[in-house]
């Protein structure tokens, strides 16, 4: 399991990397006002960050405990949200590990309010 996980990851990494080349930068005020808004609102596997979701300690940990080899890939996935992620983890990250997290993730964001 561990085995198929890395490999998954390791997989992802690679496509994780190649669209970051494509892609054009934000206007610096446009990114930092959306950086801005996602940090503000609720977290989420749909449309948080994960670089937003590790900014949160409890949020972290969640997300570390379901998928503990994501760590090393932090650098790689981090502008991507859980949901875009979990189609290239060739299942590692399914629809049921992602409605877990999310209702985790609503414990972590009524608990904030």
């Amino acid at each position: 399991m561990n085995s198929k996980l890395a490999a998954t990851l390791v997989a992802l990494s690679a496509v994780a990397a190649v669209p970051a080349f494509a892609q054009t930068p934000a206007a610096p005020a446009n990114g930092a006002a959306a950086a801005a808004a996602m940090a503000s609102g609720p977290i989420s596997v749909d449309k948080t960050p994960i670089s937003e979701i590790i900014k949160n300690e409890k949020a972290k940990a969640a997300l570390e405990t379901a998928l503990p080899p994501i760590t090393q890939y932090y650098d790689q996935i981090g502008g991507m949200t859980l949901a875009q992620v979990a189609p290239m983890s060739q299942g590692a990250l399914d629809d049921a590990k992602l409605k877990a997290l999310q209702v985790e993730f609503d414990k972590i964001n009524a608990a904030g309010k």
